[in-house]
């Protein structure tokens, strides 16, 4: 071998190399399958109507989320956490409204990447609540039966959310199979979002959220005001820290205004 071969070699030029294409870069990759997933088009007022505020950042409600949306974040940065359920004790506290707001407010975010999933596979509301008229199947996908671009739809730049057509007949065998679990691993492999936020159904009227529980770092537990009761509320916060991490318990419906507190917006004129 002559010179010039020894010395191609020892720098890792092959012959013919650089008739071969470059292979893409991981994030070109991620960037790629995110730009892949079909664009969601939302119904504002539908959203409206289900109270989904953080999509209008002119209404002075949205900061009640962004404050729960920093708290979080720093929480799942200290701990090196990525995946959340949000759940309730009972139906009808608006765990599908928090989690929608707070998905909203996080895709305000610039550098965080967040995926949304309808995992309340009896009573599947996210795409309701935002009028999507052509919901995947939550179950073919957690069945390895449908890809990314079938189930997820591309907010933005850093948002997708999984919204479910129907209900599913044997949810929580489902959610804590070995398939499930595969197949949310490969979503968080391809798209490689910093924040999960799993919808799931209340507590105390199925075993779903604790056959779920193994596959998330923390949980959010919704109250509803004058509603949900204290006993339910502690049955619930016992029964996850049991099993993982409370995140918070966030007390939805309730009367207090920001503007009892002075930061209101005014008029500057």
């Amino acid at each position: 071998m002559d010179s010039v071969s020894r010395s191609s070699r020892s720098r890792g030029i092959v012959e013919r190399g650089d008739l071969s294409p470059a292979l893409p870069e991981p994030l070109e990759i991620v960037r790629g399958v995110w730009e892949g997933l079909p664009p969601l088009v939302i119904d504002h007022d539908a959203a409206a109507n289900n109270r989904i505020i953080t999509l209008n950042r002119s209404s002075p409600a949205h900061a009640a989320f962004d404050m729960m949306r920093t708290k979080l974040l720093r929480l799942l940065k200290e701990n090196s956490w990525t995946s959340v359920a949000v759940t309730s004790a009972t139906p009808a506290c608006g765990k599908t409204c928090i989690a929608l707001n707070l998905a909203f407010s996080l895709a305000n975010q610039r550098d965080c990447r967040t995926a949304l999933v309808d995992l309340d596979l009896r009573r599947p509301q996210i795409g309701k609540s935002l009028a999507i008229k052509n919901s995947g199947s939550m179950e073919n996908f957690l069945k390895g039966e449908a890809g990314l671009r079938d189930t997820f739809f591309r907010y933005g730049d850093n948002l997708a959310i999984a919204p479910n057509r129907r209900a599913v007949q044997y949810p929580a065998e489902l959610l804590q199979s070995a398939v499930a679990a595969q197949s949310l691993q490969g979503m968080r492999q391809e798209i490689e979002p910093d924040v999960v936020l799993y919808d799931l159904p209340p507590m105390l009227s199925t075993d779903d959220v604790l056959a779920f529980l193994p596959n998330v770092d923390g949980v959010i537990l919704v109250a509803a005001s004058d509603q949900s009761t204290i006993g339910e509320v502690d049955i619930c916060e016992q029964t996850l820290r049991e099993k993982t991490n409370v995140l918070g318990v966030v007390l939805n419906k309730s009367e207090y205004s920001q503007e009892h507190y002075g930061y209101e917006q005014r008029d500057p004129g």
